[in-house]
């Protein structure tokens, strides 16, 4: 696939990590960014570990187009990544009076303590990105976007980012799947593989309600090649003995 702009999915927390919370953001955010021609390549679960978070910055924002933390942005004392990323790109950690200004809309002022005004720290020059639930908004600089770590909330700053994001065309994806299993399909799928170089074809074997076979995901830029990709999958199972359970 040529001309792919690609982007680098952050998730941090310890929480995550330990397994306590379960994270809903990365699929989100790879699903939302393929609809407008952005394509993940590469993501990571870090925990709230200053070097650790700014050294995978640095090298995300160097290899890939757009960057996406979520996660860390809070009151608390482990909501590090504000600090991180500033760092990160070499600039102060101020206190972003446009931030405060919004947390002031939401909070009373009895109740904007310390601790909530801490979520109004962002690098300097950074662009806040807004956050309709909780006020508290996130922000970008240059290249890399910083987003909470609750899942709506995390949706919801996309949604107010995307127009800053350019895309290119995006992935299609579409699936057929067989009762055949993936010792059986490996050595014609291998050729079908080589024969469609533009197509990248991914094999998930399925058990379950007593079915077991494969489901076979052919995803390109162009949807003809796709299509004709599918097909010649489809004439290898049933060469085989296969059955073709369902296309979409």
């Amino acid at each position: 696939m040529s001309d792919k702009i690609r982007a680098f999915i952050l998730i941090i927390g310890n929480e995550v990590l330990s397994g306590r919370t379960h994270d809903a953001n990365l699929a989100f955010l790879a699903n939302a960014l393929n609809e407008i021609g952005i394509q993940v390549g590469e993501a990571r679960v870090i925990p709230d570990d200053e070097k650790i978070i700014i050294d995978t910055v640095n090298y995300a924002r160097a290899a890939f187009d757009y960057v996406f933390t979520t996660g860390g942005i809070g009151p608390t004392h482990d909501d590090i990544t504000a600090a991180c990323i500033a760092k990160a790109f070499k600039r102060p950690l101020i206190r972003n009076e446009e931030a405060v200004a919004i947390l002031k809309t939401h909070y009373p002022s009895t109740d904007l303590n310390e601790a909530r005004l801490r979520m109004a720290n962002t690098p300097s020059e950074a662009i806040l990105i807004e956050n309709p639930i909780s006020k508290a908004p996130g922000f970008q600089v240059e290249n890399v976007f910083v987003l909470a770590g609750v899942p709506r909330i995390a949706q919801a700053m996309f949604e107010n980012l995307k127009p800053r994001l350019k895309g290119a065309a995006p992935v299609i994806s579409k699936t057929i799947s067989t009762n055949l299993g993936e010792g059986l399909i490996a050595g014609p799928l291998g050729e079908i593989q080589n024969k469609f170089p533009d197509v990248e074809i991914g094999s998930y074997p399925y058990f379950g309600d007593g079915k077991t076979g494969v489901s076979l995901v052919a995803r390109a830029l162009c949807e003809d090649d796709v299509d004709l990709c599918l097909e010649e999958i489809k004439v290898m199972i049933e060469s085989l003995g296969g059955k073709t359970i369902f296309s979409v």
